[in-house]
């Protein structure tokens, strides 16, 4: 099996796994994907889960993951508005990618626990 630079494949023009990290690799787009894996929350209930982000940063990076295709908005014609964000396909299909980073993440604590 030949095994090649994976910065060498390009589709028009950018590197796949290039791509892969600058969608998920925000400061809080992993764990916004990660939260809504179960289905459809509000800002409220993003921002409890997410406390460790600022209301900007947490609606920055959301913007951005709508811009990119890897999460949806839905404002309700309610008042107060209400607003839902869900996954699209696309966030939906990195699921498994960050189920897989998540068990990576516990064998590494867990072999590392005796150390701290």
């Amino acid at each position: 099996m030949e095994v090649t630079n994976m910065f060498e494949e390009q589709i028009n023009g950018k590197c796949p796994f290039e791509t892969t990290v600058k969608l998920l690799g925000g400061k809080y787009k992993s764990t916004i994907l990660w939260a809504l894996r179960d289905g459809a929350l509000r800002y409220g209930e993003l921002q409890k889960r997410i406390s460790q982000a600022s209301p900007k940063m947490l609606a920055e990076q959301l913007n951005e993951m709508i811009e990119d295709r890897l999460i949806c908005k839905t404002i309700y014609p309610v008042v107060p508005p209400k607003t839902e964000y869900c996954l699209t396909s696309f966030g939906e299909a990195a699921i498994p990618l960050l189920q897989i980073m998540t068990d990576y993440g516990r064998s590494y604590l867990e072999a590392n626990a005796s150390e701290e």
